[in-house]
């Protein structure tokens, strides 16, 4: 349709975009974790995995949203996230819309999807690589 055709110029601000607004989103569950922030009515308790997560998250989110070592950190970030869905959500119910676990399936697609994408534009990995 020749109406979005000309959407396709745009496609690495459109990645940008996605890779920084994910991060953003992702930063904040590694944050209520570590340090309560955004304030949660039942703060997490931090056993060694749900600590490892968090520092995950809130640093993983950090590279992410700057664009540095997107790839690796992708990688990472998806595999804890399919770790996350399958130790914490599956196990409660078979369907992600009453285990919780809908986040942690779009946070690991997505998350895969830029290991083979890349970073998109706005991305300090642009600038390594130049």
């Amino acid at each position: 349709m020749k109406l979005f055709e000309g959407l396709a110029r745009y496609q690495p601000q459109a990645l940008g975009a996605l890779r920084i607004m994910t991060a953003l989103q992702f930063i904040e569950h590694g944050s209520q974790k570590l340090f309560n922030f955004p304030i949660s009515a039942e703060p997490h308790a931090l056993t060694g995995l749900t600590t490892a997560a968090a520092i995950l998250e809130f640093a993983g989110g950090i590279l992410l949203a700057l664009g540095l070592f997107t790839r690796p950190v992708a990688f990472l970030l998806a595999g804890e996230m399919a770790i996350a869905y399958f130790m914490a959500h599956m196990p409660r119910d078979f369907f992600p819309v009453n285990n919780g676990g809908d986040a942690a399936i779009s946070f690991c697609i997505i998350f895969l999807y830029l290991i083979f994408a890349g970073p998109g534009a706005f991305a300090l990995d642009n600038r390594r690589s130049a």
